[in-house]
């Protein structure tokens, strides 16, 4: 959610790293955007809508600097329009900012600007950064000076980055919100995630809460709070920069579906041991937890859903909590595991709840696919799902890899008494998700419904999960009606929506009782004259009751969730495609939520 780029030391190439880091960070969701350069003068263009309408503004007449920031916003505070699009600028049009995040104190702080002469053109929380810096610039002090004066009057979530005019330096700051420095030999680069740089340099440093950053053309510093250097280690992006291309695929989303089987390779790789029936995750098997607490948002709860199950299966006591009730409303934790399951590891409700667990004493966990994430650094233990970059709004080879990451973890830290089929489940998993892939009819059961009033899915035990996630998937980027349930809840109000418009997906896998009880709740469905959807293995007698059948390889119950999941992902795509839609980035949403 909300973009930003900064770049010094490309002189005459500023612009063109400015407007090609925005385009690499439009995933994660905004309705404006714009750049400031400075060098002879400070410049600034701005628009609301998409990167390529900032392109036609900056054809007219394009600003030249040789440092320069830019920003896509996603609304908060005020519409999308040129005025609220950043950067934003002080009254003497000397100082420009970008920000990420929330000013909870920002009307306080603009009401007393207004009152000192200050005239606001936004109506957006960042604008009293810029105003900030003016008066302390007033009073005398210098570039760097005034920007820590006026991120010390701030209260809430931010990563901030400022340009002055006359000063040839960037000065950034973090709280709460995500913000990296790229490292190259010649010019260094600021940015909220490392695609926006990725083509110019693999070098990274990420900066924690309540530091602050200055950029220029020949050094770049981090300090603290008090102006001591902090001294930081430079960490190397292990990914190429063509990953978060679209490699011929028309959508990221259906790339990042078909690289789910080499997911699955590099989630598994080297912690999977199928002649001993062993797991290797190192130190976390040790970790011996009496209850596991799991918090997450979206996808990633429906995967902390699925993981207490396991947990719970081998006997430890496990539940899944939505991050943003746990954070406010902390259920009791005792000697609990917490447990934070966040593709970004920068999702702020989910890291507002592992902080609360660590305030009150409880170890914590980050399972999460970015290393160096605020997350994977503030957690006390950490579980990388090894997915690789993710482009598209709608989570889905991130998904699958904290399926089988959570897999690993249940095996790990439990005594699982079906161990070794379980691990041999997992090892076919790339094997059968590629299967899935060459012969799945997802696109035709799209075609058929793709104009359906509503959908519902459902499923049971592992499915459960599953038959959510399927909903979630077509609701993000169909804007069609979707919901999930378990399978027994029909009969408990659900059933009052079904119609023949109203096709009913069906999660069934295996032939034992809870196949036999799903089978029972897809009758009472096909008594209702609605559409059926089978996504099944084939073990059960559910094909007898379906209109249409998505069929996945036998396997173990565990891994035939993992399975189910990708013929929904592609029913999802088939569908979203056929009416249209923005498949990668659905309206409304961002990729990474850093606000609460």
């Amino acid at each position: 959610m909300c973009g930003i780029i900064g770049s010094v030391g490309r002189d005459g190439e500023t612009l063109d790293v400015l407007v090609h880091g925005l385009s690499k960070l439009e995933y994660r969701g905004y309705d404006s955007a714009g750049v400031a350069l400075t060098g002879d003068g400070l410049q600034t263009r701005k628009c609301a809508g998409e990167i390529d309408d900032l392109r036609a503004e900056l054809e007219h007449e394009p600003p030249a600097g040789v440092v320069g920031i830019g920003h896509t916003r996603w609304s908060t505070h005020g519409p999308p329009t040129d005025e609220n699009a950043h950067p934003h600028q002080d009254c003497t049009g000397d100082v420009a900012v970008v920000h990420n995040g929330i000013i909870e104190n920002y009307q306080s702080l603009r009401d007393e600007l207004v009152a000192a002469g200050h005239t606001f053109e936004s109506d957006t929380d960042t604008e009293v950064v810029p105003h900030l810096i003016e008066d302390a610039l007033a009073d005398g002090a210098g570039p760097e000076a005034a920007f820590r004066s006026a991120i010390s009057k701030l209260e809430g979530s931010y990563a901030v980055a400022a340009v002055v005019d006359g000063t040839e330096a960037i000065f950034a700051a973090r709280n709460d919100s995500p913000l990296v420095l790229g490292i190259d030999d010649d010019a260094y680069y600021l940015a909220s995630d490392v695609p926006a740089f990725r083509d110019h340099t693999d070098r990274v440093v990420y900066l924690e809460d309540g530091e602050f950053a200055t950029l220029r053309a020949d050094e770049w510093i981090v300090s603290d709070g008090t102006g001591e250097t902090v001294e930081k280690a430079v960490n190397t992006v292990d990914w190429d920069p063509e990953e978060t291309g679209k490699s011929g695929y028309e959508h990221f989303m259906l790339k990042e579906i078909h690289e789910q089987p080499r997911a699955l390779r590099q989630c598994l790789r080297g912690r999977v041991d199928e002649l001993a029936g062993e797991v290797d995750i190192g130190d976390l098997a040790d970790l011996s937890p009496t209850g596991v607490q799991f918090v997450a948002c979206g996808t990633s709860y429906h995967a902390a859903l699925y993981g207490a199950q396991l947990l719970r299966e081998a006997g430890i006591p496990a539940q899944a909590f939505l991050a943003s009730e746990y954070a406010t409303a902390t259920p009791p934790i005792g000697d609990a595991l917490v447990v934070g399951v966040t593709q970004s590891g920068e999702t702020a409700d989910t890291l507002s709840a592992l902080r609360e667990a660590r305030r009150r004493g409880a170890r914590t966990l980050a399972v999460t696919n970015v290393v160096g994430s605020t997350a994977a650094r503030e957690c006390d233990h950490v579980l990388y799902i090894r997915a690789g970059p993710e482009i598209g709004v709608a989570a889905t080879k991130t998904f699958v890899s904290q399926l089988a990451a959570l897999n690993l973890l249940a095996l790990g830290v439990t005594n699982c008494p079906d161990a070794r089929e379980t691990i041999a489940a997992l090892r076919e998993l790339p094997s059968d998700t590629q299967a899935i892939l060459d012969d799945s009819t997802a696109e035709s059961v799209a075609e058929q419904y793709a104009d359906a009033s509503a959908y519902f899915f459902i499923g049971r035990e592992h499915q459960y999960p599953v038959a959510l996630e399927g909903a979630l998937k077509l609701k993000e980027i169909t804007y069609k009606h979707a919901e999930g349930f378990a399978g027994g809840e029909l009969k408990h109000g659900p059933l009052a929506l079904v119609t023949d418009d109203t096709p009913v997906f069906a999660v069934v896998t295996g032939d034992d009782a809870t196949a036999t009880k799903l089978v029972g709740n897809v009758k009472e469905v096909e008594a209702r004259d609605a559409p059926v959807v089978a996504v099944t293995d084939g073990q059960s007698d559910v094909e007898r009751y379906a209109d249409e059948v998505l069929r996945i390889p036998e396997t173990h119950p565990r891994a035939a969730a993992v399975l189910a999941n990708v013929q929904l992902q592609l029913v999802a795509y088939h569908t979203a495609a056929r009416l249209g839609r923005s498949i990668d980035k659905p309206r409304n949403l961002a990729k990474s939520v850093t606000v609460e």
